[in-house]
């Protein structure tokens, strides 16, 4: 069944204004508060989609903005001092994405500080002399393999890494984002991603993991943060890409999960939301197409007839939302028409135009020299190579006792 529908399209380069207006929302004669908002982000996104030419990725202009972004914020950014790993991650990931290399002593002094980061009970917290938290850490050691020299992974204390990780792990499986602080599945994604990674991962620092990941599915098809809570696209994609790294996607209802995602993919803008009945946002590019070549893997191994070629979403909408509508004129990405660029949303519009060009059969809109990104990692988002070589130099160490 799949083939028939995916492997014979004809597939449109881009589709036609005409194509995209017909996609426009009917309110069936009643509006809301929420249509009006809809309607209004419509009417924004079809005058770009009429006005523009051929999608193309102003390349140069993101790198040139991340680059200065590590030495330069201004006042918008203080509410990020918790959360510094992170702007390292999506900085240097993102122009890891673009293809863009820093000079070895910018590196040095990226993992200078993330050293400093780094607690003595293990973890990383969100700046010097922070708690470790779960976010962070992931942060930090995903910022560390991105860079991916020896040094980078040396700082990485890996014997205190699985004791923190081992500590916040509850007896149902969940897991802690700090010491006594809240639980919700992104906690367990974040430690799982990490001891993979790292090599640190032992049975026991997961016992009953996914089975409490499993019970955050909720009946729209996606995960909660919590068993109970609504479906979200953040959450769906820590909860699936974490049964994954565990081998337990059969604790999946996969067909619920896959029905819920694409529709999440908005008919008129090609970009996806992130909760039923919300607006589209260039974050969920990844965070919801980012768990499509997930389930396509699964897919693939569970169907000797599922051989397809392309992701289970419009990939070109995708590119199209994300390269006509979210690129800032002057560099960096936004979460939709009208607001402003963030390196958050520039990161995961980055991984997620990778995740729609990168299909087993590439697709890739517009000019290829000029729009072409790197392999993403769907499991880790990390460009391909950095996940290659961070496993190959932790997995010849021995997993610490």
């Amino acid at each position: 069944m799949w083939n028939s529908v995916f492997d014979e399209l004809d597939r449109a380069h881009v589709r036609s204004y005409n194509e995209v207006l017909e996609q426009r929302q009917d309110e069936e004669a009643h509006q809301t508060a929420t249509s009006k908002e809809q309607s209004l982000v419509e009417d924004c996104i079809l005058k770009l989609y009429k006005l523009n030419g051929e999608p193309t990725l102003t390349r140069q202009k993101h790198i040139k903005l991340l680059i200065k972004s590590l030495t330069n914020l201004n006042e918008n950014c203080e509410s990020l001092d918790s959360s510094r790993p992170w702007l390292c991650y999506w900085i240097v990931h993102s122009l890891k994405i673009l293809g863009e290399s820093l000079d070895e002593d910018i590196y040095d002094r990226i993992v200078g500080f993330l050293a400093k980061c780094q607690s003595p009970e293990g973890g990383f917290g969100g700046g010097p002399g922070q708690f470790p938290h779960l976010a962070s850490t992931y942060a930090a050691i995903n910022a560390l393999c991105t860079i991916g020299t020896r040094r980078a992974y040396q700082v990485i204390d890996r014997k205190s890494l699985a004791r923190f990780l081992s500590s916040l792990h509850a007896g149902d499986g969940s897991f802690s984002l700090h010491l006594e602080g809240e639980v919700d599945i992104r906690g367990g994604y974040c430690a799982i991603a990490v001891a993979k990674l790292t090599n640190v991962y032992t049975p026991e620092m997961f016992k009953g993991t996914e089975s409490w990941i499993s019970k955050c599915q909720t009946w729209e098809g996606g995960f909660g943060g919590c068993p109970g809570m609504e479906a979200h696209g953040g959450y769906t994609y820590c909860g699936f890409a974490g049964l994954v790294l565990l081998g337990k996607t059969d604790l999946c209802h996969l067909k619920s999960l896959l029905r819920w995602i694409v529709n999440k993919q908005m008919r008129l803008e090609g970009g996806f939301e992130g909760r039923t009945n919300k607006l589209v946002d260039a974050c969920y590019s990844f965070w919801q197409g980012g768990a499509l070549p997930l389930i396509n893997a699964v897919l693939t191994k569970q169907e000797t007839v599922f051989n397809s070629n392309y992701w289970l979403f419009n990939q070109e909408a995708l590119q199209e939302y994300l390269l006509i509508c979210c690129q800032h004129p002057h560099g960096g990405f936004l979460d939709k028409p009208k607001k402003c660029w963030d390196i958050y949303h520039t990161c995961y519009a980055l991984s997620g135009l990778s995740i729609a060009q990168h299909s087993p059969k590439p697709l890739i809109i517009g000019s290829r020299n000029l729009n072409l990104v790197e392999v993403v990692h769907p499991v880790y988002n990390l460009v391909l190579p950095s996940v290659e070589n961070a496993l190959k130099y932790f997995n010849s160490l021995p997993i610490p006792d």
